[in-house]
């Protein structure tokens, strides 16, 4: 495929964007080629500005559940936008959305809307703190929570640590009370706990992580991790930026049968408007300012568009449970097709699959951890990348993201897709 628009786009971009994007993980650099550009999307394809058409299994990372350009959202959406973009005040559709999420979600009594994902775990922290009264919490390597100060932290930090900075411009002095633990490995959190007695706020945790490719917490790591927050008094958040909305209506609260004290969410609930929340236990968001002493606002938050959106998509899904039976069909089909070509061709690789979310890792470790995910064959996965890539099927251009599935992904497309993977793999 050619791509010169999108290089020449790229080469103005980087005389007034940092890195000619806004965002790294569009950075196509990992895989030796330049960003994508696109022009527009439909169902399950991405049309970029050469006039290219890519089977697309990146759905905005993540909120595309429907696919690209569903009738469902876009219907009636110029009279929406005719009533106002933007109030910054109340709009009844912010009480639906609540409605919905707090119906949804095991544990969870109220809401407040934010504007991202990473505006929800900052948030979340803030009022953990505060209403525990404590300063240090708990995160794990590899599990990303936005790119506030506290949660930049190094992800080989031992769990009885303090953590260090990974990017400049975050003092130390910031993250001293973030203490890094690793996935799946009570004894590390005990440990940590231990050495920090009654001084751990909270533990934010991704329970189907999906940052360092998708890596499952185990069930008895999470009833587990429930079991200490209780005995300990530290609040339990799950960030399910990722998995909320997407792996079942409750998210990896109702997947797993756990539920935390907060969850998090991110661009699903707003069907990928630029959109974020956090919620929890009454106690715990009473805190909240203007009812409690904990000052958190937001001037665009619950924009009207994006509630539009959300309560669209959420009721959708809350009427048709059937949307993730068939995502968890399509994920299990592409999983064992993508085992079938592994085992014909004695490939030691891993493919992770958890409803329609699924990675193939290069390496024969068994991934429990961020500390296995390290050693994964990056020259394979950027050939692998270039070959898919080439041939029309467009997936994150890193070895640590998921494949997204949507509903528009046919099982004609599933089959093309597993044929074009067999012939990346064939050349490995």
């Amino acid at each position: 495929m050619m791509h010169q628009r999108s290089e020449a786009f790229f080469q103005q971009a980087c005389k007034k964007i940092p890195g000619g994007v806004n965002s790294p993980v569009r950075a196509f650099s990992s895989a030796n080629e330049t960003p994508l550009f696109v022009d527009h999307a439909s169902g399950s394809h991405i049309y970029d500005v050469d006039g290219n058409d890519y089977l697309d299994y990146i759905c905005s990372w993540g909120p595309m559940i429907l696919g690209h350009a569903h009738p469902l959202l876009t219907n009636h959406m110029q009279e929406v936008i005719e009533k106002g973009i933007s109030y910054g005040l109340c709009a009844p559709e912010e009480l639906v959305l609540a409605d919905l999420i707090v119906d949804a979600y095991p544990g969870i009594d109220m809401v407040r809307m934010v504007n991202s994902g990473t505006e929800a775990t900052m948030s979340a922290i803030r009022v953990a703190r505060g209403y525990t009264g404590k300063d240090k919490i708990i995160k794990f390597e590899g599990c990303y929570h936005g790119h506030s100060d506290c949660l930049l932290v190094s992800s080989g930090s031992g769990a009885l640590t303090f953590g260090t900075p990974t990017s400049p411009g975050v003092p130390e002095d910031v993250v001293k009370n973030t203490l890094v633990c690793e996935y799946n490995h009570i004894d590390s959190v005990k440990a940590c706990i231990k050495a920090n007695p009654h001084e751990i706020a909270c533990i934010i945790i991704e329970p189907i992580a999906g940052n360092m490719g998708l890596v499952n917490a185990d069930k008895k790591f999470l009833q587990d991790l429930r079991k200490l927050c209780e005995e300990e008094k530290i609040i339990l958040i799950f960030d399910e930026v990722i998995s909320g909305f997407r792996i079942a209506y409750g998210g990896a609260a109702q997947y797993y049968g756990v539920t935390p004290d907060m969850a998090c969410f991110g661009k699903i609930i707003g069907a990928g408007l630029p959109v974020g929340a956090y919620g929890g236990k009454k106690a715990i968001m009473d805190m909240v300012s203007p009812s409690g002493p904990v000052y958190q606002a937001g001037t665009l938050s619950g924009n009207p568009l994006a509630m539009h959106l959300g309560v669209r998509l959420l009721t959708y899904l809350k009427q048709h449970p059937q949307v993730y039976e068939e995502l968890n069909q399509k994920g299990a089909y592409l999983k064992e097709g993508i085992q079938d070509i592994l085992n014909e061709y004695n490939l030691p690789y891993q493919i992770h699959q958890c409803g329609s979310l699924l990675t193939l890792f290069f390496t024969d470790h068994t991934i429990k951890s961020y500390r296995d995910v390290k050693d994964i064959d990056q020259k394979a996965f950027v050939s692998y990348f270039q070959y898919l890539y080439d041939h029309g099927i467009l997936i994150a251009p890193s070895p640590y993201e998921c494949m997204f599935l949507s509903t528009a992904h046919t099982m004609e497309e599933l089959d093309h897709t597993l044929s074009i993977i067999k012939e990346a793999l064939k050349r490995l």
